[in-house]
């Protein structure tokens, strides 16, 4: 297979791995039990701004992924196109779901729970073509590198706190889902990565510059 032909083909299926991941992060929304806290700030700009959900959710990827760069974190063609289209493709999904607003409580637990199960599928497919993670992820690790005497969770669980007290003074929802979310999202990814048999830690991603390399190397 040439290598251009292999790129593109990487990319899309990190846009297909990136559908998957959008449609589990509907659910959650969609569940009306309360938001992870980036979907809250996110929630939280658009009642504010002219902007939708999806806007505002692109905006916030946009700029963490200006200030990974200013990190100097690596920064693959799987970062940019995470930074552009999820918010999109979530938007989509809002809009499109036929459903009327979720009002039980028990039943809003069990969508969440399937949302995670997407929102893991999704990482495991994109992250599977090894152009590097999404710009909140890329934040996390360049955070953790700056605090190395902090575990790299209570780094996550700052951030996180950080982020969803703004969406929360922004009016952003916040309920149950959300601490359900701060700690099951991670649970039932362990989960499923564990029935894969997929450890993203051992994969070696490629940057922007390297994937160019790679190109013009053997073409």
């Amino acid at each position: 297979m040439k290598p251009l032909t292999k790129i593109l083909l990487e990319w899309l299926k990190i846009i297909l791995g990136l559908i998957v991941f959008s449609f589990g992060v509907h659910l959650t929304i969609y569940a009306n039990i309360g938001l992870a806290p980036w979907d809250c700030l996110g929630m939280g700009i658009a009642k504010h701004t002219p902007l939708n959900y999806g806007f505002s959710m692109t905006l916030i990827a946009i700029t963490v992924l200006i200030i990974d760069i200013l990190l100097k974190e690596r920064i693959g063609f799987g970062t940019i196109i995470d930074a552009f289209l999820t918010g999109t493709f979530i938007q989509v999904f809002n809009y499109l779901n036929p459903f009327p607003e979720n009002q039980n409580v028990w039943l809003g637990i069990g969508i969440m729970l399937v949302g995670f199960v997407f929102m893991a599928l999704g990482m495991w497919i994109y992250m599977s073509c090894r152009q590097c993670c999404g710009p909140r992820d890329a934040l996390l690790v360049g955070l953790g590198k700056r605090l190395k005497k902090i575990p790299i969770g209570i780094v996550e669980v700052m951030l996180w706190a950080v982020v969803l007290l703004f969406g929360y003074l922004l009016g952003g929802p916040v309920g149950i889902g959300t601490l359900i979310s701060t700690f099951g999202a991670g649970l039932v990814m362990q989960l499923v990565y564990n029935i894969l048999k997929f450890e993203p830690r051992k994969l070696k991603h490629r940057d922007v510059f390297e994937v160019v390399r790679e190109l013009k190397a053997k073409n």
